[in-house]
């Protein structure tokens, strides 16, 4: 007889490989003891304001017949807890810089902002030869600074890693458990509908937030940043 989602409560555990999982990375997402220590020991980190650190990882949902394996890739906003979403059927440089280029960019131009920093672990999408490597060449067109996680400690990215637990939790386990998925874009449409209240509509706690959604959170660290680039009279 099948297990559960809900009964997977080690990374042992084979079940993680089918959903919530990733079996590269080596670790699980569920609510074990294992996972729940690295999450819960996360430092606080440098975020002046929205755009200055974002952090990016990519998440094995689960499996779709016919499909195989189906992967989110996730940016999380360090300073606001704004979170970007894209499934894609494969995890390689190519989907990590989509994200990228058709949601995160736009996003941070439309609010005049602009991305400083990004944290990733050192799967083979995200690190390579500079001059060749195409997630590091757009980093490199768009000024932005990648920094990396410490290697074999992926759960060091905390912002992301918990995202991914959040979004597991309370979307993918509901969305499979109510409907069947014959296309990626068919669950795409549903993620989306997910995020837009999670970003715009539904208070975060917090150190940062305090509360506050994440693009009120974005207001205000707009505010900060304009301040903190108004030099002072001599």
């Amino acid at each position: 007889m099948g297990r559960s989602l809900g009964q997977a409560t080690h990374p042992e555990d084979l079940s993680y490989r089918d959903f919530g999982g990733d079996p590269d990375k080596g670790y699980c997402t569920f609510s074990c003891s294992s996972c729940l220590g690295s999450l819960t020991d996360i430092r606080y980190v440098e975020s002046l304001y929205p755009g200055y650190l974002l952090c990016q990882d990519t998440f094995m949902v689960g499996t779709l017949k016919g499909l195989g394996r189906i992967y989110l890739q996730a940016v999380v906003d360090t300073f606001s807890s704004f979170a970007f979403g894209k499934l894609y059927i494969s995890k390689l440089p190519e989907t990590a810089v989509d994200l990228l280029y058709e949601r995160v960019m736009p996003f941070y131009e439309s609010e005049g902002l602009v991305v400083e920093h990004m944290l990733t672990d050192n799967g083979r999408e995200f690190c390579g030869r500079p001059m060749i490597h195409p997630y590091e060449i757009f980093l490199e067109l768009n000024d932005i600074e990648h920094r990396r996680t410490k290697v074999a400690k992926p759960r060091t990215n905390g912002f992301v890693e918990r995202f991914n637990r959040t979004v597991l939790d309370e979307f993918f386990r509901e969305a499979f458990r109510d409907k069947f998925y014959s296309f990626v874009d068919e669950l795409q449409q549903d993620l989306n509908r997910w995020l837009h209240p999670y970003n715009h509509e539904r208070p975060h706690r917090g150190y940062r937030n305090m509360g506050r959604r994440p693009i009120e959170t974005i207001e205000v660290g707009k505010r900060i940043k304009e301040q903190m680039s108004i030099k002072p009279a001599a």
